[in-house]
């Protein structure tokens, strides 16, 4: 009895030890996950978590986040380890079918087989099941058919898995491995070429993602973040914000909201490491920084009590003081506690390229961190609405701001404001085709020869 009760106990131990690994296991998927901002595009607004139907605005069209939860009938519960890698790190469905890099499988095909094996766990373990299919992407030919993806991936695509540079610190190789891979932050902040793919003697250099415009993040100290500090990094990816620098909006405030303030101190940090040493291989740094641009002004004065004129900067003006003021100051200064940012020595305000500004008007600002819900009121509503502005308006307003605050030698049309509401520039796959079946003939010849060209050149 005595030996049975010890067999027993054993056998007890064993099965508690291989739930705590089973545990573990799931709870590092859980945190890769996170890391990769999953939850960004697979999970809608007031949707289930990771059941799909996110319309995601791309050059292309838009594309519908598909249901990554262990549904049987609508998700990826029959995927076995070796289809969810291919998924994640190749772009290859279970079914054969190529996903779209709107997933951005170039990026997650960093990941080791081990960080592989832990989001298998989590997805098929750690997630509740939602047995509802979303709606298909349909988008124009011939960019609808999937199987030319093949033939992008052959000319584009990396091998699976990460080597480390054994020259670099754990820390820069670390943070690498979180920039290159669950971070993606290269998907959003490397400009594209004329096959959607990135452009890598660009890295890092800034590119427009829908509506916004994700800056240069190199080390230049001029357009990029070379005068942040390793600390000032770490505090924008926790916080979203960098008081008299930058505000995440946009896609970067989803990004931070659910993954980059959940990380831990030591992995921003590598993060933070890792960008420092990037170069902009593009453009020296000379001129005046980004962040250091614009000064405190109000013109209040001039029209207060005056007959409504036509003047366009007394437009803005009007348009300013009715609008924004309340909140960024009559001299655009903001808060005393940086809450509401200051309109000058502000990145949105200083840039080359005005799409956040723009889209800040239009859409607003919402993100949640552990300092609180920061919030901007869309004013890109639909018409008759109170906080309604055409696109006339904020062409008008923005350029208004620009002049007094920013970069006083950016111009903002209404056109201008009329494609950021629309989602932003549309890719020239788009346009070829729209101009027929012919123009989309061409599209795949062209991929079939690129593909052949790079193909000889490996040989």
């Amino acid at each position: 009895m005595r030996k049975l009760k010890q067999i027993a106990l054993s056998l007890a131990l064993v099965s508690g030890a291989a739930q705590a690994a089973d545990d573990a296991l799931i709870k590092k998927g859980e945190y890769l996950a996170t890391a990769s901002d999953c939850t960004a595009c697979h999970t809608a607004e007031h949707g289930q978590p990771f059941a799909g139907g996110n319309a995601i605005a791309s050059p292309v069209g838009t594309i519908i986040a598909t249901n990554i939860t262990p549904s049987a009938s609508a998700g990826i519960g029959r995927y076995t380890e070796q289809q969810f890698s291919a998924a994640l790190r190749q772009g290859v469905r279970a079914d054969g079918a190529r996903l779209y890099p709107a997933m951005p499988y170039t990026a997650y095909a960093t990941f080791t087989d081990e960080d592989v094996h832990a989001l298998y766990a989590y997805f098929m373990s750690g997630v509740k099941p939602v047995d509802k299919a979303p709606p298909q992407t349909h988008l124009p030919f011939p960019l609808n058919l999937r199987m030319s993806m093949m033939v992008w991936n052959a000319l584009f695509l990396n091998a699976p898995g990460y080597t480390p540079n054994p020259a670099q610190s754990a820390g820069w190789n670390r943070g690498r491995y979180l920039v290159d891979g669950a971070t993606h932050c290269s998907t959003c902040h490397t400009p594209r070429g004329f096959l959607m793919q990135e452009k890598q003697d660009a890295a890092f250099t800034g590119a427009q993602v829908g509506p916004w415009f994700a800056p240069n993040i190199t080390a230049n100290r001029v357009s990029g973040i070379g005068e942040w500090s390793q600390q000032d990094l770490i505090t924008y990816l926790k916080t979203g914000r960098l008081a008299g620098k930058a505000q995440a909006a946009g896609s970067m405030a989803e990004a931070v909201t659910h993954s980059f303030q959940h990380l831990s101190e030591a992995d921003r940090a590598a993060i933070a490491e890792y960008m420092g040493s990037v170069e902009d291989r593009q453009s020296p740094a000379s001129g005046t920084s980004r962040f250091g641009q614009g000064s405190a002004f109000s013109q209040v004065n001039a029209f207060r009590g005056e007959p409504r004129s036509s003047s366009a900067g007394e437009e803005g003006a009007r348009l300013f003081s009715g609008n924004c003021a309340s909140c960024h100051g009559s001299s655009g200064q903001g808060t005393q506690d940086a809450f509401y940012p200051s309109l000058f020595h502000n990145s949105a305000t200083a840039e080359n390229n005005p799409s956040n500004l723009i889209a800040a008007i239009l859409f607003g600002v919402q993100r949640h961190t552990e300092e609180g819900d920061v919030y901007m009121p869309p004013f890109g509503a639909q018409p008759n609405a109170l906080n309604h502005l055409d696109d006339q308006q904020i062409a008008t307003l923005s350029g208004w701001i620009l002049q007094h605050y920013g970069n006083a030698e950016v111009n903002v049309s209404p056109a201008q404001v009329a494609e950021i509401r629309r989602g932003g520039p549309a890719s020239p796959l788009v346009m070829l085709a729209q101009a027929g079946v012919g123009a989309g003939a061409l599209v795949v010849i062209a991929l079939l020869i690129a593909w052949l060209i790079r193909r000889k050149r490996r040989r």
